[in-house]
């Protein structure tokens, strides 16, 4: 008995619901405004087992290497337990080390707050000057992606399993 994700672009939420049969047609309303426009999201699941078809094709992520991308995750796993957590240029370093080995870009914001950790400036302090700059922009630009701030926050997730 499959769980579906839709996202509602009103509400701003992904929500789950619960099929007693295999469904890929039947779209909900959203439970929370009745918007009858659901867009049906790729569950985690799916995005785990490689599963590709129409559903797949969300409109806000590109194709992934995923080899690149399990191997820039090792790389940066090994060396995160090198790092002197005290040393901000450190830590910068290996953000660097991580868009070169995934071939993402990073946002002006975070490019600004990495270039400030590379001159030894202190975390907290362009966190308190910076946190809401970085906060609403994407840390990377995915490719196609202009990175601008102007975009909807990330969805929320309903964790509440609706009957479909």
């Amino acid at each position: 008995m499959p769980i579906y994700e839709f996202y509602c672009k009103d509400c701003n939420t992904i929500y789950k619901f619960f099929s007693r049969v295999v469904n890929t047609e039947k779209i909900p309303v959203c439970p929370k405004c009745g918007n009858p426009y659901l867009q049906r999201k790729v569950s985690a699941f799916a995005i785990l087992s490689g599963k590709k078809g129409e559903d797949a094709a969300d409109e806000d992520m590109p194709p992934i290497d995923e080899a690149k991308m399990e191997k820039a995750m090792a790389m940066l796993e090994k060396e995160a337990e090198k790092i002197d957590e005290e040393d901000p240029r450190q830590a910068a370093k290996l953000m660097r080390k991580l868009s070169d080995a995934t071939g993402l870009k990073m946002g002006a914001g975070m490019e600004e707050a990495l270039s400030r950790l590379e001159r030894g400036e202190d975390p907290d302090k362009i966190e308190e000057e910076m946190g809401d700059l970085l906060e609403e922009e994407e840390p990377f630009i995915l490719p196609g992606k202009t990175g601008t701030t102007g975009k909807k926050a990330k969805p929320t997730v309903d964790e509440t399993l609706y009957d479909m």
